[in-house]
């Protein structure tokens, strides 16, 4: 005859054997949340404008297209090269190359102008190597320029702008209707960001301390000594918006 303790251990290990499925999957469910988040945190990371288009630091040709119209060159382009020779500086590597036009009628002026752009790109700190060569010109008729090049770090977007695999929003089959960014969203905005730094090797790194200004940090503690706010204080002066452009 079967006793209470018999029939105790009977009816737990009953239990225990329909209960057992359940109690897998209540220690699943957690699993599968996390593997949800997951998904979801990389699904989020792909659409990502920065993931998806990120910028990259590669070595390519820059060039400057200056018009001589004598042997002397006018202020403008002595400016413009100039600033090219800076750019050389911090991120150019080898020589810097000039390139003269021939087969057009003003090949004589591009030759006059090689000692004005060579004294230029020295004022600008081009100590280095200039080579120099010539190209073709396609078009006599046209204005040829002489062409100074170099090859330097440039920031850029790795992926092609302008591509469009996905429609954005199809009636028929509910294509877009996600509500996710489109893929060319960010990419001219990188591009345009990419185009505008002035050292390229910021995007990755930041630059090195530099010292304080002395004079802003005495000036900042003079005013705390004293109780006052050591803040920059900015006047705005107060004006309609209506009465813009009636003075």
């Amino acid at each position: 005859m079967p006793t209470t303790a018999n029939i105790v251990r009977v009816g737990y290990a009953t239990a225990l054997r329909r209960w057992r499925p359940l109690g897998i999957l209540l220690l699943m469910v957690p699993l599968c949340a996390c593997e949800a988040d997951n998904n979801a945190a990389t699904s989020l990371a792909d659409e990502d404008y920065r993931v998806r288009h990120p910028l990259v630091l590669t070595h390519e040709e820059a060039s400057l297209d200056i018009f001589p119209e004598g042997p002397t060159l006018d202020a403008n382009s002595r400016a413009r090269i100039k600033e090219f020779a800076a750019d050389y500086r911090n991120a150019g590597e080898g020589p810097v190359t000039i390139l003269l036009p021939q087969g057009t009628g003003h090949d004589e002026i591009a030759r006059r102008s090689l000692d004005a752009i060579r004294r230029s790109l020295a004022a600008g700190g081009v100590s280095g190597a200039v080579d120099v060569g010539v190209y073709p010109a396609f078009d006599s008729t046209l204005a040829s320029p002489v062409r100074i090049s170099f090859v330097g770090l440039k920031a850029k977007v790795e992926s092609r702008c302008g591509q469009w695999p996905d429609d954005l929003a199809s009636g028929a089959f509910g294509d877009g209707w996600e509500n996710h960014p489109y893929w060319n969203e960010g990419c001219a905005y990188q591009t345009a960001f990419a185009a505008q730094v002035a050292d390229p090797r910021d995007l990755f790194a930041p630059r090195a301390e530099v010292p304080s200004d002395v004079e802003m940090r005495t000036r900042a503690i003079t005013e705390l000594r004293q109780g006052n706010d050591p803040g920059t204080k900015w006047a705005t002066p107060g004006s309609s918006i209506g009465q813009v452009g009636n003075n």
